[in-house]
């Protein structure tokens, strides 16, 4: 029986796109269904597995293939407000890189920066020494300001990657530009501007000169978020099977050493098997990127 059961016509004028491309994933529920019929079963290597057993370790494996091996990585482009907050991503894990976009379109990476932060601001009304120091409420609980002294003052002020003198410490401003400015902190060179993440209040927090510019972030995330995210690619299809049966036997009592270590072996290769076919390689696009290697390079 064929797998497409959908004329080209059909597909091309179907109005959701949703459904374009769908070909080269398997959703996790078939990944499911299949392996309970090839790999469980008598006479099979997996005598006896409940579906809630299969369906934990699918999930499992697919959520460890995400962080690095599917393409796993999402984008959601926005407007830095004036409070120079954002919130991060609802299925935010990790992330790759943050950036703005210029008037032309070009993405501008922006680097975090490592000295400042937005600690917890408890009330104080008293003075130290006095009981009354850091107030608290009618539930004994500490009353907290909205924002921290710290994020108040980093918001506020020019950021340093657009101050030229920052990095210099002679008579000529333009020794940075032509190389013999030495010393200088890669992280602050750059005029782009920073930010820093906030991962226990879920907060990016931008510096001042991000306002009204339209950030892109781009972050990893588990595939587990929504019932449509929960697919495979056909590449890492045999991975998974690999991953869920060794997670299965080697979590079972009275499984033979042997038998655990070769699927532990099988997993590990079929997933990088999965990562060099995933990694879209294409030779043409190698050699016109080397046509380019006798150019000259400035150091």
């Amino acid at each position: 029986m064929a797998i497409i059961n959908q004329t080209q016509a059909a597909y091309y004028a179907d109005g959701n796109s949703a459904n374009f491309g769908d070909y080269q994933f398997v959703s996790l529920t078939n990944i499911i269904k299949a392996f309970q019929v090839v790999y469980v079963g008598e006479g099979k290597i997996i005598d006896k597995a409940s579906r809630t057993d299969i369906a934990f370790h699918a999930q499992r494996a697919l959520a460890e293939m995400s962080f690095d091996t599917f393409k796993s990585v999402k984008s959601v482009e926005i407007t830095v407000p004036a409070n120079l907050t954002v919130t991060i991503p609802q299925d935010y894990v990790n992330y790759v890189k943050i950036c703005y976009s210029d008037n032309q379109g070009i993405q501008r990476t922006l680097y975090p920066t490592r000295h400042t932060s937005n600690p917890t601001n408890p009330t104080q009304t008293g003075t130290i020494g006095n009981e009354n120091f850091i107030d608290a409420n009618a539930d004994g609980n500490i009353d907290l300001e909205s924002e921290s002294d710290t994020w108040a003052a980093f918001k506020a002020s020019d950021p340093s990657e657009n101050d030229n003198y920052d990095y210099d410490y002679d008579d000529d401003i333009f020794d940075s530009n032509i190389g013999q400015r030495y010393g200088l902190n890669p992280e602050f060179a750059q005029v782009n501007g920073s930010y820093y993440i906030d991962e226990n209040k879920g907060f990016i927090h931008f510096s001042s000169n991000m306002s009204g510019e339209t950030v892109i972030i781009e972050y990893i995330s588990d595939g587990l978020g929504t019932e449509e995210e929960m697919k495979v690619h056909k590449f890492a299809e045999e991975a998974m099977y690999k991953q869920i049966a060794y997670a299965i036997l080697s979590n079972r009592a009275n499984t033979p050493i042997n038998t655990v270590l070769r699927f532990k072996k099988e997993a590990r290769a079929t997933k990088r098997n999965a990562k060099i076919r995933l990694s879209n390689i294409k030779l043409n696009e190698i050699i016109q990127i080397f046509r380019g290697k006798s150019k000259h390079i400035k150091h």
